[in-house]
C-alpha cells in the first residue's frame, strides 16, 4: 500500500496560514477583531453571565417596591456567609416584611448563585456588572441596600428572557392568590348568610294549632 506523502513543516505552514488570514481579516472584518479599546468600547455580555447579586424592585420606588421580605433565607444558605440582613420593625416592635439592612460583602462572594436559587420571592438576582475594583478591601467592597437595589427594568435589560419568565411566574402567583382570596371571601359570606338565616329562623315563633283554627 502506497504511503501518503508527508511534507516536513506542513503543520507549521498551516498554522501560519491561519494566523495570516486572521491578521489580514482583522483590518476589514469585525468578527475577526478579537481586541477592543476598553473601556471606550465594550463587548455585549451574554445573558447567562453572572457576577454578584443585586436586589430587584418593582415600580419607581427602590425602597417601597423592593421584593425582598427579609425572610433571611439567602443569608442562611450563603456558603461564605457574606449576606447580612436586618428586618425592619414597626412602632410596636413587630417584625415587618421589609429589610432595614441588606449588605453583601463582595470580598468573599463566590458568585455561586445559591442565594438566587433559594429565594422564594424572586427578589435577588445575579448581575453582570463586574467593575468593582477598589484600593482597600473593606467598606468599599461592601454593598448596602441602596447599592444593591436595581429596577425590574434594569433586570429586563441585562436578562430579558429570564426576567420575562420571572414576571410571568409572579403574575400567575398573584392571580392564584387573588382567586384563593376570592373563594375564601365567598365561602365566608355564604357561611355568614347561612348563620343569619338560622338565627332568623330561631327568632320566628312557631304557629300554634289554635291560631291555625282561628
Amino acid at each position: 500500500m502506497k504511503q501518503p506523502l508527508i511534507l516536513p513543516g506542513l503543520g507549521i505552514l498551516k498554522g501560519m496560514a491561519v494566523t495570516a488570514r486572521n491578521m489580514i481579516g482583522s483590518y476589514y472584518g469585525r468578527k475577526r477583531l478579537h481586541t477592543i479599546s476598553y473601556p471606550e468600547e465594550r463587548l455585549a455580555l451574554p445573558e447567562n453571565s453572572r457576577n454578584f447579586p443585586f436586589l430587584v424592585y418593582d415600580g419607581d420606588d427602590p425602597e417601597g417596591g423592593l421584593r425582598c421580605t427579609a425572610c433571611r433565607m439567602c443569608e442562611k444558605e450563603c456558603p461564605p456567609q457574606v449576606i447580612y440582613i436586618k428586618p425592619e420593625r414597626d412602632e410596636n416592635g413587630k417584625l415587618t416584611k421589609h429589610p432595614t439592612v441588606f449588605d453583601i460583602d463582595l470580598n468573599a462572594c463566590m458568585s455561586c448563585q445559591i442565594c438566587v436559587e433559594v429565594c422564594p420571592f424572586e427578589s435577588i438576582k445575579m448581575d453582570s456588572a463586574f467593575e468593582y475594583a477598589a484600593y482597600e478591601h473593606f467598606e468599599s467592597l461592601v454593598l448596602h441596600k441602596s447599592d444593591l437595589a436595581k429596577s425590574n427594568t434594569y433586570y429586563h435589560g441585562i436578562k430579558p428572557t429570564e426576567a420575562t419568565a420571572v414576571d410571568a411566574n409572579l403574575e400567575a402567583e398573584r392571580q392564584r392568590k387573588a382567586e384563593a382570596a376570592a373563594k375564601k371571601e365567598a365561602a365566608l359570606k355564604a357561611k355568614q348568610a347561612a348563620a343569619a338565616a338560622n338565627a332568623a329562623a330561631k327568632e320566628t315563633p312557631p304557629t300554634s294549632d289554635t291560631d291555625a283554627s282561628d
